[in-house]
């Protein structure tokens, strides 16, 4: 392996070295720190352009540095070596990862190539910087198996991703919500069921309700954490943890759960966490459920917002850029069509996620990078939107309360708050007879019941009728 550093590599962009691995030479460039095994991948699989994402690589460098660590504590390394591979996984930077990682996401099943990438790059800067003679298979691969590795980078990655980032923004979402709700308290709405007017609900309770379901998403994406915190580290190539020290898997837990501040464990059966993606799957599932949601909320803000004048036009959301190339001063709710888009998205991903997670044949799933790059992609933009819909377009919008009362006061359902007291007949005939002449069901109510006016105020008042329950003529 030759000694040249990333530094003076990348000076010559445009010449190559000659790497060999079990299968023969390779050239690879000049300023690439990776190997033969790495270009191969490289040449095989242009495929997509796409890579896999920069926390699933991190994760991955984090194994690698807990392994040699757990592998000096055991006795197989020495501390040169050991410290020469924790260097170099802490010397990586951005521009490493922009430039040193370029294997296709649509590559070999169990994600050999990415595994063996992070390794030759690794052993190759672990080299140019200590003077040894660092191998990728040997020694940054000590006790590891791609199929170990790569299923413990997609636990370690997703859990670090949904506590960091994910749960944060849901909590903010939440709190969002529930501040604009309790800012409009004291405002009714005409309720809507099948988009046709309904009884009247509280826009504090509408809005309290998509808090209700943004909170109980976060709460089945964390009910899933304890199964992404078993990994399939040490159970090397099809669970029995061959090559591995015995202790090898519980020390490499607890290294990277020190290393990357969560909490991990060995899996209760390391052969099923190498043959299955069951606990991906799983959290796909849950972050499908949260997409549905957003997109029902985003939904509900499009409707609100629709008119201003041909619309609902309840609300106004933040006028945020042009909505029309051809129409001039039209505005349109793009953040929910935003939110709406990453939902379609990660419900796909879903699916690409279930198709890959029964690929489980034998001892190992072959789909495991498209998992972790679908799973990963979901979480991020799930991320970015839920705080985008609370920031962009729910803190700012602005309610019509004075067209809320005018549709209200010519809602004839209405008359349902009468059926306890004239019967279900009698009131549809009054609601009849409402939308046939367009006059307030008061007015009708009035005219068609033995109820003085100031009864039947009292019980057809939309405040009253938010509340529920039956309202008593006295």
């Amino acid at each position: 392996m030759p000694k040249t550093s990333p530094e003076s590599a990348s000076e010559t962009p445009n010449t190559f070295r000659v790497e060999k691995d079990s299968l023969g030479e390779v050239q690879v460039p000049a300023s690439a720190c990776y190997g033969a095994q790495t270009q191969r991948a490289v040449d095989n699989f242009s495929v997509s352009g796409y890579t896999l994402p920069e926390e699933f690589l991190r994760a991955i460098v984090a194994i690698k540095k807990a392994a040699a660590e757990a592998n000096l504590s055991l006795g197989l390394l020495d501390s040169e070596m050991a410290q020469a591979i924790v260097q170099a996984c802490d010397r990586l930077d951005d521009r490493d990862f922009a430039e040193q990682f370029p294997v296709d996401v649509f590559q070999t099943g169990s994600g050999t190539s990415t595994n063996m990438n992070v390794n030759e790059v690794l052993a190759h800067m672990a080299s140019a910087q200590s003077g040894l003679t660092v191998g990728a298979n040997d020694h940054v691969n000590m006790c590891q198996s791609s199929n170990d590795v790569i299923p413990t980078a997609i636990h370690l990655s997703a859990l670090l991703a949904l506590q960091n980032k994910l749960l944060p923004a849901l909590v903010h979402l939440i709190e969002i919500i529930e501040q604009k709700a309790q800012s409009v308290q004291g405002v009714v709405k005409t309720g809507r069921t099948h988009l046709m007017d309904a009884v009247p609900i509280a826009l504090s309770q509408e809005l309290n309700a998509w808090a209700a379901q943004v909170r109980l998403c976060k709460e089945r994406i964390e009910s899933t954490l304890p199964r992404l915190e078993q990994v399939a580290q040490g159970g090397t190539a099809v669970g029995t943890g061959l090559n591995a020290h015995a202790e090898f898997a519980e020390v490499i837990a607890q290294r990277l759960s020190r290393d990357c501040g969560v909490s991990l464990r060995p899996a209760e059966n390391p052969f099923a966490a190498i043959a299955s993606q069951d606990t991906a799957v799983e959290v796909s599932g849950q972050l499908k459920t949260l997409a549905v949601a957003l997109m029902k909320i985003a939904n509900d803000l499009r409707w609100m917002n629709s008119g201003p004048l041909a619309g609902f036009g309840e609300i106004a959301l933040p006028a945020l850029q042009p909505g029309s190339s051809i129409m001039p001063g039209k505005v349109n709710p793009v953040i929910a069509e935003s939110v709406s888009m990453v939902a379609a998205k990660v419900i796909g991903n879903d699916t690409t996620l279930t198709v890959a997670g029964q690929s489980g044949n034998f001892q190992l799933n072959v789909m495991l990078p498209v998992i972790a790059y679908s799973l990963l992609e979901s979480i991020r933009i799930l991320a970015t939107s839920a705080r985008m819909l609370a920031d962009k377009a729910i803190a700012g919008f602005t309610v019509d309360e004075t067209r809320m009362q005018e549709a209200l006061a010519r809602n004839p359902i209405l008359v349902t708050a009468l059926n306890p007291v004239i019967g279900y007949a009698k009131a549809a005939d009054i609601a009849k007879a409402a939308y046939a002449s367009g006059r307030p069901v008061l007015d009708v109510a009035v005219e068609m019941t033995d109820l003085s006016e100031s009864e039947l105020k009292q019980l057809l008042d939309p405040a009253r009728l938010s509340r529920g329950g039956i309202v008593d003529e006295k």
